[in-house]
């Protein structure tokens, strides 16, 4: 169990890519703080993990409204008393062409899928300080890497985290803090389940490995960028895309 002792803050933990980070991050023997807008579902998650011996805290946030965020790392920090790893995953569409998009989806995609992060780190970074080590990982994705039609806010987000993860990663090296990010490309989830079928058997025509992914490969490669094992890894971006882009 690679991350034993070690205390993780997943953001986005009720569904999809996050919920299937927290539980990998449990059973490598984490105790993880689960924050999300669902109540219900959080909870559940937290009665599996604890069912199969982990350790686990529900904390209802909106990661788009920083008092919440304050609020709810304090509260995390205080059950825990400590947050090593920040798995930085909440995240929201509202598909538009440009043309069309309202201001309010514009603002909305960026508040949850970019400023919500670096509201996190904020509240977690003294943390890790104090005690000189620390795991930021920051789920962006291929769109943000190649852009994608109608989604000009959500490619926009993306493309964002990844410079703040870059910048991120600089200013803490110092102190034995890495921070990096992963970049799922098509992965099977209640986002990607709404779109056609017709969609889809085009999309996987573009991935040489020929499938989609899943929940599970995006949070294997989470929890070793969480580990020791990538300590020398910082302000890099994890490509999890089946080939989908090289380079």
């Amino acid at each position: 169990m690679k991350l034993e002792g070690r205390v993780a803050l997943v953001t986005g933990a009720s569904q999809g890519i996050g919920h299937a980070c927290a539980r990998a991050l449990a059973r490598e023997g984490a105790s993880v703080a689960l924050a999300a807008r669902n109540q219900q579902k959080l909870d559940q998650l937290v009665a599996e993990i604890t069912a199969a011996g982990g350790k686990a805290a529900a904390f209802v946030i909106d990661v788009s409204d920083e008092e919440q965020v304050k609020f709810g790392v304090k509260s995390a920090l205080a059950q825990f008393g400590k947050i090593d790893i920040l798995v930085n995953n909440a995240g929201i569409t509202r598909d538009q062409l440009l043309l069309r998009m309202k201001r309010a989806d514009w603002d909305a995609v960026l508040a949850t899928n970019l400023t919500s992060a670096y509201l996190c780190i904020q509240q977690v970074i003294g943390s890790m300080l104090k005690q000189r080590w620390g795991r930021i990982i920051n789920v962006a994705s291929v769109f943000g890497q190649m852009g994608q039609a109608g989604q000009a806010n959500y490619s926009a987000s993306k493309a964002g985290l990844i410079g703040l993860t870059m910048a991120m990663a600089r200013e803490v090296a110092s102190r034995h803090i890495t921070c990096n990010a992963v970049a799922p490309g098509f992965i099977e989830t209640g986002m990607t389940a709404v779109l056609s079928e017709e969609f889809k058997q085009n999309a996987v025509k573009q991935i040489p490995l020929g499938r989609v992914g899943l929940p599970e490969d995006v949070a294997s490669a989470v929890c070793f960028l969480a580990s020791d094992d990538a300590s020398y890894i910082t302000g890099h971006v994890l490509n999890v895309n089946g080939g989908m882009l090289m380079g």
